[in-house]
């Protein structure tokens, strides 16, 4: 009787017991290639300036051009943006360390891990200091503070999670990692060609609208490389639809009620904006068909080409036998 292949992958040790890899990277160079990671997930706003966004609790009237530098942009204006600078940067980290595994040392992740903790540790660290030293000695002030240090925390949370499942995962898990960082994408790279915001993306503008479809173009090229031999493959490619589907309409959501700066002082009231706006964007057919179909049909493409090419692999091998 035939057994499913289980959803594990081998690195080349497996298959030499004993046998050390020619380049073995050192856990410091791990550690390096953590922070590194971590930096360039700061990219699009670092290269903005890093001036602090405009606060409206601020404590003096103060100039765009006058505020201070910080490595964050922490403004209730700029959460999905937070995120995307946290969680991109822990994914490039998890990419880097899934394709160097089998050079790794003993404890080569745990540094790597602590390279990416370092760098966003650090931001949020420098950038609640510089913000609650601005700010007016009120109780607004303490809530807003807090409120945008927990979502910079929970990014850190959710890139620890891409990391590891990406790094470490079956491709199932490594397939949920991607798909995760495929969503927030979209805002990186926006941030990305246009520091400055959209009014100053430049041209070309398609390539701008482009961006939208990333995500999408994304996910379904990780569903193609995870395949769908395995029921837990296949499990992890629905699942990965189903984020597209709800990821999108939750940042679109959760922007859209913290930007809202009448329903600031009115918490409760702010929650229900966002909800409303959350079910009226998960069940619009214009917002959330055309990226799940793009997914499936990139999906659908890089799978038939992985199986011709398997095909084509094995009949070369048999060719060579004979």
């Amino acid at each position: 009787m035939s057994q499913a292949t289980p959803d594990v992958e081998h690195s080349p040790e497996d298959t030499t017991p004993g046998a050390r890899p020619a380049r073995a990277l050192r856990t410091w160079q791990l550690f390096l290639i953590g922070v590194a990671s971590a930096a360039l997930g700061l990219l699009p706003w670092l290269i903005t300036g890093m001036r602090l966004p405009l606060q409206n609790l601020w404590a003096s009237e103060t100039l765009p051009d006058d505020m201070p530098l910080v490595l964050l942009p922490f403004s209730q204006y700029f959460l999905s943006l937070i995120a995307s600078l946290l969680v991109i940067g822990a994914a490039i980290a998890g990419l880097v360390a899934r394709s160097t595994r089998s050079h790794a040392p003993r404890g080569g992740f745990a540094m790597l891990l602590m390279g990416v903790l370092l760098v966003d540790v650090v931001a949020i660290g420098q950038t609640a200091t510089t913000v609650g030293g601005g700010l007016r000695d009120d109780d607004w002030s303490v809530v807003y503070l807090g409120a945008i240090v927990a979502v910079a925390v929970a990014g850190v949370a959710v890139g620890v999670g891409v990391l590891w499942l990406i790094a470490r995962a079956p491709r199932a898990g490594a397939v949920i990692g991607f798909t995760i960082a495929a969503i927030l994408s979209a805002g990186w790279l926006h941030a990305l060609m246009a520091p400055r915001g959209p009014a100053f993306a430049g041209d070309p503008a398609w390539l701008w609208d482009a961006v939208r479809w990333v995500p999408a173009v994304l996910v379904g090229a990780a569903i193609a490389w995870g395949g769908i031999e395995t029921v837990g493959r296949v499990v992890a490619a629905i699942t990965s639809l189903a984020l597209l589907w709800v990821g999108p309409t939750l940042i679109t959501a959760v922007s859209a009620a913290a930007g809202t700066r009448v329903l600031a002082q009115y918490p409760s009231e702010m929650v229900d904006y966002g909800v409303g706006v959350f079910r009226m964007a998960l069940t619009d057919p214009g917002l959330v068909i055309p990226p799940i179909v793009t997914a499936i049909v990139v999906a659908a493409i890089g799978l038939v080409a992985r199986a011709l090419f398997a095909r084509s692999a094995t009949a070369r091998r048999a060719a060579s036998v004979d």
